[in-house]
């Protein structure tokens, strides 16, 4: 049966690889003028599924208490903006006629969003923690 490696930093680096891969295949198409347009679409959506899944294993650790790691997605976005802005900084320097491919826009909100999902799924957490530690401190004096 098929199984997938228990690593607790596959997902991570997983992320990492299509983030790199997406990336890539962003410039080329820039420098080709969306001739790669077609091949975003599936990119995207295997950046995104990944995306997910490391989000959620890590939100799902934290609130299980194993997750102690420091793994900003403040970086992710920061990388997707500037990408972007370069992308659109470009176009208008060079002239070009290209167009920022939708897949790209959609992928970009979603970093967004699942930044803003973690960053509150944390702050809950962080609340509960400390709701626990005031109730427990109570009951030992």
């Amino acid at each position: 049966m098929f199984k997938i490696s228990n690593h607790p930093n596959l997902w991570r680096y997983l992320v990492y690889l299509w983030t790199l891969i997406f990336y890539a295949a962003v410039i080329y198409d820039f420098i080709h003028n969306n001739a790669f347009q077609e091949l975003l679409r599936p990119l995207a959506a295997i950046y995104i599924a990944i995306l997910a899944i490391y989000a959620g294993e890590k939100e799902f650790e934290r609130w299980q208490s194993f997750y102690r790691g420091k793994h900003p997605g403040e970086l992710f976005v920061a990388g997707w903006s500037l990408l972007i802005i370069v992308l659109l900084l470009a176009e208008f320097v060079f002239k070009k006629s290209y167009h920022v491919p939708s897949e790209v826009i959609y992928t970009y909100i979603t970093v967004l969003s699942v930044l803003a999902i973690t960053r509150k799924s944390r702050s809950l957490y962080e609340q509960k923690q400390e709701e626990t530690d005031s109730s427990q401190g109570q009951l030992m004096v």
